[in-house]
């Protein structure tokens, strides 16, 4: 399996110490580093920068929400980013949620689905260096009714760019499979993956006539070592209200793809009850629960011999690139423990 990491490019820290984590992540071996946007810095800006203090690892965005910026402003950004990098460029792409989109950015969530087919399609006909003439249910290019005709960008693509796409949802997932290179997934249980997952990416990949050889399937989750199982028991509890708010903050008060895949995974019961609490504004009854199952089951949290244990586990699920999430206080904390996780991966991925 390669490794990961996803970082956000101002998360409450200073942007030397973030730069410092890709920088040291690089030298210790990780394969690929994730930027992700949100609601807080744009991606490709900081992309940019840690292009000009890397060498080797490849950068994406993890993920560019589909719906604010055009599809070609998307193509134009990916074009640059790679060339500038040298071709380590990979493209992340994703719907969001209405909460973002609407509440946030002011453009509507509505029909996610063939905005991304179609932000995908114009995406490739521009970095293919064609003259750019589409007409579809979300997007018209050159706009109807003036006296635009069919432009073609004056930069080239110098290298490939593979196209990811995040997605939770069944239909999502089924067109990640038929048209994307990768899928950028979440709160995985490698355990229950194949009827909440893969069954829909298979779905896809079948469409496009394709199998899973041709889709790199990364996926994320916290790492974090403890010493003995007083440790553990504390680290599991502190996680509890943070899979609390995925389970019932996240989205909007409609939609939240984070409960919907808990619940396909196993836990439809209890996913809805901590939503239903959470939205209730008790957040610590929501969190309580929560069980040890639920976050030892999502996550790499654990002695090493667990997490080893585990990595085996996501391996043989289908995982071809794992996105780890160091735990720790401090940049040194967090280095240590994905330079460990590394190490893992690499015994996991050795002779048995």
């Amino acid at each position: 399996m390669r490794t990961a990491t996803t970082i956000e490019a101002s998360a409450g820290e200073h942007w030397s110490e973030q730069a410092d984590f890709v920088v040291e992540a690089e030298k210790l071996g990780l394969d690929i580093c994730w930027v992700a946007e949100a609601w807080g810095s744009d991606a490709p800006s900081a992309l940019g920068y840690y292009a000009a203090r890397t060498d080797r690892m490849l950068l994406g965005s993890g993920v560019i929400q589909v719906g604010t910026r055009t599809p070609v402003a998307v193509a134009q950004t990916a074009i640059t980013l790679s060339n500038l990098s040298g071709g380590r460029f990979l493209l992340g792409l994703g719907a969001s949620g209405p909460q973002v989109m609407e509440g946030l950015h002011g453009v509507p969530f509505a029909r996610p689905l063939s905005r991304v087919r179609e932000t995908v399609e114009i995406v490739r006909r521009v970095l293919d260096g064609s003259k750019l003439s589409y007409s579809g249910r979300e997007f018209t290019i050159p706009r109807p009714g003036g006296d635009a005709v069919p432009m073609r960008l004056s930069t080239r693509a110098e290298h490939d760019i593979p196209l990811y796409l995040a997605a939770l949802s069944p239909a999502m997932l089924r067109l990640t499979g038929e048209i994307a290179d990768g899928w950028l997934g979440t709160s995985f249980v490698p355990e229950g993956a194949a009827g909440a997952y893969f069954a829909h990416l298979d779905e896809g990949l079948a469409l496009g006539g394709r199998s899973r050889r041709d889709l790199d399937v990364c996926q994320g989750a916290e790492v974090a070592f403890a010493s003995d199982e007083e440790a553990l028991g504390a680290m599991v509890a502190g996680r509890k209200k943070e899979l609390a708010f995925s389970l019932g903050g996240m989205g909007s008060a409609s939609t939240n793809f984070y409960n919907h895949a808990y619940s396909r995974q196993g836990w439809a019961e209890v996913a809805a009850e901590v939503r239903e609490r959470w939205q209730a504004g008790d957040r610590d009854g929501a969190a309580g629960l929560v069980s040890d199952e639920m976050v030892l089951g999502t996550t790499l949290i654990g002695t090493e011999s667990m997490v080893r244990a585990r990595l085996r586990v996501w391996r043989e699920a289908g995982v071809n690139t794992v996105r780890l999430y160091p735990a720790g206080q401090t940049l040194d904390d967090r280095l240590a423990t994905l330079g460990r996780a590394i190490e893992l991966v690499r015994e996991v991925d050795g002779p048995e």
